[in-house]
């Protein structure tokens, strides 16, 4: 079995490698060259080609990179994400390090929760981190806003079911400690209708 050498040189039709060429590049130019280099045309051209390929090499090493046109929407956008999101607190895991949820995200698992009572529709829900128990769990008062639907027997027993739900959701789900829960009724709703 033949051994091939992979770093073989491409030689020119003259005999010389196309390597020597580019190792040579400079001094030829600057008038060293010898007769060979100076005289053959299979050595110019590959030089006048190499020449050529140098400078635009050194033309996209000196070009700086354009900015996307649509850098200032992308920047724009993930501020605005943050901000929606609304500051965030920290949740005890049983493992070690801090988890960093969204007051947003918290939000959306208790209005989920008091969605999940016969009857009720979650409208708003805002929470504030008030303290830290002792176990380290975050304490937070909640404030949401509920609609309730109508069906001639009034609405006993809504609230506590909602308040149930909500308190525990944030207890198994979040991590967090209901310090207060504001449950308040805004809206009422007939079947079909919002």
């Amino acid at each position: 079995m033949a051994v091939t050498d992979t770093e073989e040189d491409y030689l020119l039709p003259c005999g010389r490698g196309l390597e020597r060429v580019w190792e040579r590049l400079d001094t030829v130019e600057n008038g060293n060259g010898d007769a060979h280099e100076t005289g053959c045309v299979h050595c110019r051209t590959a030089r006048e080609s190499l020449l050529g390929l140098r400078e635009a090499t050194q033309e996209l090493i000196e070009e700086p990179d354009p900015v996307p046109p649509d850098l200032f929407g992308r920047i724009m956008s993930a501020v605005r994400s943050e901000l929606r999101r609304g500051a965030t607190m920290d949740v005890v895991t049983p493992h070690p390090g801090v988890v960093s949820v969204s007051e947003q995200a918290v939000a959306v698992v208790l209005r989920f929760a008091a969605d999940s009572v016969p009857g009720v529709r979650a409208r708003r829900c805002r929470l504030r981190v008030v303290g830290i128990a002792p176990d380290g769990e975050a304490v937070v008062h909640i404030s949401m806003t509920i609609a309730v639907h109508v069906d001639g027997a009034g609405v006993p027993g809504i609230v506590p079911q909602v308040r149930e739900r909500v308190t525990a959701a944030a207890s198994t789900r979040t991590g967090l400690l209901v310090g207060r829960l504001d449950i308040t009724i805004v809206d009422v709703y007939q079947e079909g209708g919002r």
